[in-house]
């Protein structure tokens, strides 16, 4: 029997956003993105990359050949290739999928091998001492080969509870060839954590009485998905089990509902069960790096993830803001920092003083005993509020309203008036055209008028460009800010087209990217107030 390959880590945090994170619906990723994925998750600490399928997959080639040419260069993780175990009846070395993993130079390999035999005898269409064979036979190559070779055993647990005798059979073959680890998979995702514990503290009982057991260079690890929504919960029930190494996908991507969060579990595994996986410092990078991931592969972290989602460590409760001005722990499980996130207050009809008070702190203003200042801005909030406004998402018409109270808006210009009109002409052409008439404040002095005309792709573009006209010989560092996002929200759809509407602008430039809101009887009054404030947030932001 080959000698197991000594694992590097007591405990593993293996990563597999490039391969099975990658099976997610529209979730596509080029070799670029795989080698910028895997530089962060380096970054992160993880154990290891699955990188990919080499062989079967020809970006995933690609990226193998790229990092062995020297473009990958990791510091703490490991990169794996995954692969499966020969086909039924092809001696293993004239096996070409098994050929493509040793050709990859990735120095660890991980098997995927039935262990259902359900999938054995139906899928393969082999029989269960051939799945054993194969099993022995790939993982003693690789072995033989200097490679670190890791079993998942594909459908673990629901063929364990179909037929426990071949599925602990597959654990043992590839023990008994030399496998460092075999990864108990949830594959269906349809476990829950009491089902894992009984499978797990009885498969540990199976590989004793066979003297098996986990130890002296074996180890067993988990393999979860989301389909049950158990999948962080299943494996960490795996770890109490005895289990050290757990496989999951940055963001709980993967296909269906996703894989495990392999950036809850860290947090889990570290924060709360003790377990020292990453550097502290590394930790405390989880929240940018979970974001720059998920801007590569164009799928944001969801703002209501665990620890680093925008809404992890958000309050908008009055009665929770009281607390925290007291003590942020009372309404908090840790301190928001360890994962690089931070608390953030929410203005809402909820908000009360507090709330006030500490959102005006976290934009920078000291409003600590202005009891009245606060009481003002707290009743302003609830009646703009019930006019139909939100300021949750748009922080910097918050600000525009608390420098307003304070009697320090900022002026930069005043509107005359504006109009857009729209015509259709005789080809069917739709044409859009927009006047903006501005008249004193800030530069323009108090007698100056401008007047701008602009076409554009409807009334709100056409009013856009014709106010950009309008305000570029005075403040030419208009140029410099872009409309990012536009968002509608019809508010009372039972009035049908003479529903309130709400609009959220989303604005960025000069290093700032900000959020305004405007409400009105209709889309063109609402997206008016919401771009006239992000101008002037904007200006008055980056001093000018």
């Amino acid at each position: 029997m080959p000698a197991p390959h000594p694992a590097p880590h007591a405990f593993d945090l293996y990563d597999t956003t490039l391969r099975d994170g990658s099976q997610q619906e529209g979730l596509t990723l080029s070799v670029s993105d795989k080698l910028a994925v895997a530089r962060l998750l380096d970054e992160l600490g993880v154990t290891y990359i699955e990188g990919g399928w080499p062989g079967a997959v020809p970006k995933d080639t690609e990226f193998f050949r790229r990092a062995a040419a020297g473009e990958l260069e990791l510091g703490r993780a490991r990169l794996a290739a995954f692969g499966a175990t020969r086909r039924a009846g092809i001696p293993v070395e004239q096996d070409e999928q098994v050929r493509a993993l040793v050709d990859s130079e990735a120095p660890t390999v991980t098997l995927v091998a039935k262990s259902d035999l359900r999938h054995v005898t139906g899928a393969l269409r082999t029989t269960a001492e051939e799945n054993l064979a194969m099993v022995r036979d790939t993982v003693a190559h690789l072995v033989g080969l200097g490679r670190e070779v890791f079993v998942d055993a594909e459908h673990f647990f629901d063929g364990f509870l179909a037929d426990p005798a071949h599925t602990t059979g597959v654990v043992l073959a590839a023990f008994e060839a030399g496998a460092a680890v075999v990864v108990l998979c949830d594959t269906n995702g349809g476990m829950l954590p009491h089902l894992v514990a009984e499978v797990v503290a009885d498969l540990t009982s199976r590989l004793e009485a066979a003297g098996m057991a986990p130890g002296d260079g074996r180890r067993l690890g988990v393999h979860t998905h989301n389909d049950s929504g158990c999948a962080v919960a299943n494996a960490l029930t795996a770890v109490r089990g005895g289990i050290t190494h757990v496989q999951g996908c940055v963001n709980g991507y993967g296909e269906r509902t996703g894989n495990a969060d392999l950036v809850t579990m860290l947090a889990d595994l570290q924060l709360k069960m003790g377990i020292d996986l990453v550097p502290a410092d590394a930790l405390a990078e989880a929240t940018r790096i979970a974001t720059a991931i998920g801007e590569i592969v164009n799928l944001p972290v969801s703002p209501r993830a665990p620890y680093v989602g925008a809404s992890a460590f958000a309050h908008k409760a009055g009665l929770h803001a009281s607390a925290i001005r007291v003590d942020p722990d009372l309404y908090q499980h840790m301190d928001p920092r360890e994962v690089g996130n931070d608390m953030r207050m929410i203005i809402s009809e909820m908000a009360g003083r507090a709330s006030i008070e500490l959102k005006g702190r976290e934009l920078g203003f000291d409003l600590t005993g202005e009891q009245d200042t606060l009481a003002r801005l707290a009743a302003r909030v609830k009646q703009r509020e019930a006019a139909g406004y939100s300021y949750e998402a748009a922080d910097a018409s918050f600000e525009l309203l608390v420098l307003h109270e304070l009697g320090r808006s900022p002026h930069y210009f005043e509107v005359e008036s504006w109009r857009a009109t729209s015509h259709q002409l005789r080809d069917g052409t739709l044409e859009t055209e927009a006047t903006v008439k501005l008249g004193g404040g800030g530069p323009l002095g108090h007698d100056a008028r401008t007047v701008a005309i602009a076409e554009g792709n409807g009334p709100v573009n056409a009013l856009d460009l014709a106010l950009r006209a309008a305000l570029r010989g005075p403040y030419p560092q208009i140029d410099d800010f872009e409309l990012r996002d536009f968002k509608v929200r019809i508010l009372d759809a039972h009035r049908g087209t003479d529903a309130t509407t709400r609009v959220l602008v989303r604005t960025a430039g000069l290093g700032l990217t900000f959020q305004t809101v405007g409400v009105g009887p209709n889309l063109i009054e609402a997206s008016w107030e919401a771009i006239t404030d992000a101008y002037t947030y904007g200006f008055h932001k980056a001093g000018v």
